[in-house]
């Protein structure tokens, strides 16, 4: 009652106008009400797409400049006050946001919601029209779990999820990254008791974060691996070895000694025996 009073007063004309917006996905251009729910979403992943490319640009951001963080946390591993503003000085001194790639995240949640409030008077007042998904999810409107197809749901929603994790969390060290991982098997048993169609529409925001993702790794240019003359040993200094090479240009190669052929001895021949 107390999260109603907080969350559904804001979001009462976000709760209206994603019903006029299924309301005319489903009347005028003659979807299910399932699948007006999916077009709802590439709608709001479309809307999205400036926020989407600030986060893509912070994402290549924080890859290009990895190697000098790594090394700022290296030096003050001791210290992570200290650490943590000369991160914060660095982020700004190369104007890095690393708050960026939630953003679409974040803009996602009213939406949710706001739909969760849509979906719940439909399962106190059905609508005109089929509520089924597939022909295995018999109403969006109930609870996941209380049909056998919702099951199937939740595994594609915890393979996507994982998939788009892979995509989205490309800088993030590998406990972080296995966190965000074990993540999606811990919160399925909360979105089990959300309604079919609220986790309809995370799957398919999944989806399109993973076809987000080929498409960006397939337009981000790689990084060029170091020429043989660049690479050094670990144990040498980088002085010493240009001195090295220095001095072995400035020392001319011998020159090759021409070989003579061997001399032939005669042999004198030895007098007859009488």
């Amino acid at each position: 009652m107390l999260a109603s009073l907080i969350l559904g007063s804001p979001l009462t004309p976000l709760e209206h106008g994603l019903r006029h917006v299924l309301d005319w996905l489903h009347s005028t251009v003659g979807l299910p009400w399932a699948w007006s729910i999916v077009a709802l979403t590439v709608i709001v992943r479309t809307l999205l797409v400036p926020l989407t490319v600030r986060q893509i640009h912070s994402m290549q951001s924080l890859q290009r400049h990895a190697p000098q963080m790594k090394e700022i946390q290296k030096k003050y591993k001791s210290d992570k006050q200290k650490q943590n503003e000369e991160l914060m000085k660095f982020y700004k001194e190369n104007r890095i946001n690393p708050a960026a790639s939630c953003l679409p995240m974040l803009a996602q949640f009213p939406v949710f919601i706001a739909l969760y409030y849509v979906l719940r008077a439909f399962s106190k007042n059905p609508p005109s029209g089929d509520l089924s998904f597939l022909h295995f999810i018999p109403s969006i409107a109930a609870h996941t779990t209380s049909q056998w197809g919702g099951f199937v749901l939740l595994v594609v929603y915890v393979a996507s999820q994982m998939a788009s994790t892979l995509y989205m969390s490309a800088t993030v060290d590998k406990m972080q990254r296995t966190i965000f991982m074990i993540m999606p098997l811990v919160f399925v048993f909360v979105i089990a008791r959300f309604p079919a169609g609220l986790v309809l529409y995370w799957c398919t925001t999944n989806l399109w974060t993973v076809g987000q993702g080929l498409i960006t790794r397939r337009l981000v240019p790689k990084t060029p691996a170091p020429s043989l003359t660049e690479r050094r040993s670990s144990r040498t200094p980088p002085k010493e070895v240009a001195k090295a090479e220095e001095e072995a240009e400035a020392v001319p190669a011998p020159r090759p000694v021409p070989q003579q052929p061997p001399r032939k001895v005669r042999r004198k021949k030895k007098a007859g025996r009488r």
